[in-house]
């Protein structure tokens, strides 16, 4: 679920605690393998009865451990089938972290175009957000995305170049646009969390040409920072909407 916070850079973690309830643990181990590629996106994990043969602890508490990964998002249990890795790549988890929606209806269709992609260094307050190095190497990338058959967003996106080497148009343009599905299937990183800001601006002269609207016009900025297993931030996003006819949606549940 994507998280709304006043700060797009997360504060350092305060020290661990020397003790952390057993469950808490279970679930750093859990979290771990899925970090490390044990357990993939889309595929099973073990049984209950298993982990907790593993671990050497008792299944109720393997059981809330992994209850609280589900909650998070992290894992989904499918009734008879056994706990599954979530994916982006899944038909109904590719729109989760979409936040625009069209006044009085639903998605019905969800449609990327790329625009552009290159290299470019990180300026300072990108390398902070992304924890990399000043003038580190990031690829950007622009995109727009019609809903319903309407553009109404404009995207630039900011990837650090090391961890998704060889990211191209093509490769871009064989996963359709759909960013997390392709980080997760062509690179191995899974989308988990984000910070989200959002604030009301004017659009410039290029913003208000790719949207079809006058420059000057209203629009909502959405700027994000997105993490993966053990909140490593990836992805930085800065998206214009016009909300003439949409609007921005969370739950806050």
């Amino acid at each position: 679920m994507v998280q709304i916070g006043a700060m797009m850079k997360r504060e350092p973690l305060p020290p661990a605690p020397a003790f952390q309830p057993l469950y808490r643990q279970i679930k750093a181990l859990l979290t771990e393998g899925l970090a490390t590629g044990e357990w993939r996106p889309g595929e099973p994990i073990p049984s209950e009865i298993e982990l907790a043969h593993r671990y050497k602890v008792s299944q109720g508490t393997v059981r809330k451990a992994v209850s609280e990964l589900a909650s998070e998002n992290v894992l989904v249990r499918r009734q008879g089938r056994g706990t599954f890795v979530a994916t982006h790549a899944h038909v109904g988890t590719q729109l989760s972290f979409l936040r625009i929606t069209p006044d009085g209806e639903a998605v019905r269709d969800l449609e990327p175009t790329l625009i552009d992609l290159r290299r470019q260094r990180a300026d300072a307050a990108a390398a902070g957000l992304l924890g990399l190095a000043a003038g580190a190497s990031l690829i950007r990338l622009r995109r727009t995305l019609a809903i319903n058959g309407r553009c109404v967003v404009f995207e630039e996106v900011r990837l650090p170049a090391e961890r998704f080497r060889g990211l191209d148009i093509a490769t871009v343009t064989a996963h359709g646009c759909l960013l997390y599905s392709l980080y997760e299937s062509a690179f191995g990183v899974k989308i988990v969390a984000g910070s989200e800001r959002v604030k009301a601006v004017c659009a410039d002269a290029d913003t208000a040409q790719r949207l079809c609207v006058q420059p000057g016009a209203p629009l909502l900025q959405m700027e994000r920072v997105a993490y993966t297993y053990g909140e490593i931030p990836v992805e930085l996003r800065r998206g214009f909407c016009d909300t003439r006819m949409h609007h921005y949606a969370n739950d806050l549940g």
